[in-house]
């Protein structure tokens, strides 16, 4: 693995909201790597700018890049940032991210097809990113998202309580309300069901909206707002719940649902994006439709009322967990960036 890494994607979180960026950085560092990292800027503009002169100012003290994408505005990023690497010839290496990003590509696919082109190597934490995006460029490289099971010990729910556990920030893509609603199915069926909501708000309304349903559905005393939490602290929440829901509407493949697996919650998600290529229908999780209240609420009932169902997910849950830990995921990152490395 080269010794001196620069690598370009967000870096916001001052020990709370984590990303995973951060988290490939740290474990790229404690390999022996010299990590330099950009941005920690939030502005839009400033952060470009700040991606830019970190590229020129710091050319010696890296070998080569890792370069984040996402789709929308900050695609640009990824796009000036290359054009930058290309002058001064160094080898880079593009992480596809986001639920999104096929979708920005069907829009653009020049602009896409052009940068994905341009990098010594293109990898993706998914097949379904791979696959949606293999027209751009064929030979993708899988390198799954990665967790810490030794941060998430394993809690077998053979017995599973009504207590819901809801992990991802508050926006409309990640559909927060879906979770509320499905709550209100199951609390004539299920008297001491109750909801812990953990993420940060991303400012579109959701949030609001999100404590308005509450209380319109007579949910204050069952529904816990959290907020964002530090990552140490995750787990916590994880622990003292039995049912793990992803709500959202778009995905890839999420941490947080890495991170539930792991702690062995019995997981129940809409079956959206990378979601069927992570998880399996009925072995580690439940899937249902998107924007179906019904049909997850339904899903929940199974989990806590079928006999041997919640145990056979749990187990399955952490098997799944165990094929993502950082152990065997950071040997994948040592092994392409000593290719990239060698061009």
């Amino acid at each position: 693995m080269p010794s001196r890494i620069l690598y370009i994607s967000t870096f916001l979180s001052a020990g709370s909201n984590r990303s995973y960026c951060e988290d490939l950085a740290d474990h790229l560092e404690a390999a022996g790597a010299r990590v330099t990292r950009t941005s920690r800027r939030t502005g839009r503009i400033a952060r470009l700018v700040d991606i830019l002169t970190t590229i020129w100012r710091a050319r010696a003290l890296y070998d080569v890049a890792i370069v984040d994408v996402f789709s929308g505005p900050a695609f640009v990023w990824a796009e000036a940032a290359c054009v930058v690497l290309r002058r001064l010839d160094r080898p880079y290496v593009l992480v596809l991210h986001g639920g999104n990003l096929p979708v920005f590509a069907e829009k653009w696919p020049r602009r896409v097809s052009a940068l994905l082109r341009s990098a010594t190597v293109v990898t993706a934490p998914s097949r379904f990113m791979r696959e949606r995006m293999r027209v751009y460029r064929s030979d993708i490289v899988v390198i799954p998202n990665a967790v810490d099971t030794a941060a998430h010990p394993f809690t077998r729910r053979s017995l599973p309580q009504p207590h819901l556990v809801w992990l991802r920030a508050f926006h409309s893509i990640y559909n927060p309300i879906l979770a509320i609603d499905v709550l209100a199915s199951l609390v004539g069926r299920f008297a001491d069901a109750s909801l812990t909501m953990v993420g940060p708000d991303k400012g579109d309304g959701t949030w609001t909206a999100s404590v308005s349903r509450a209380e319109a559905s007579g949910l204050s005393e069952r529904v816990r707002f959290v907020g964002g939490v530090a990552r140490k602290e995750v787990g916590a929440y994880l622990a003292n719940a039995d049912v793990f829901i992803n709500t959202t509407n778009v995905d890839n493949t999420p941490l947080s649902i890495l991170e539930a697996a792991s702690s062995g919650l019995c997981i129940v998600s809409t079956a959206v994006g990378g979601i069927p290529y992570l998880l399996e229908h009925e072995r580690n999780a439940l899937l249902v439709p998107a924007r179906d209240p019904a049909a997850m609420s339904a899903a929940v009932t199974r989990v806590l009322e079928e006999p041997g169902l919640a145990d056979r997910l749990s187990l399955g849950a952490r098997e799944l967990a165990s094929t993502h830990d950082w152990t065997d995921v950071l040997k994948r990152w040592e092994h392409t960036l000593s290719e990239v490395s060698r061009g």
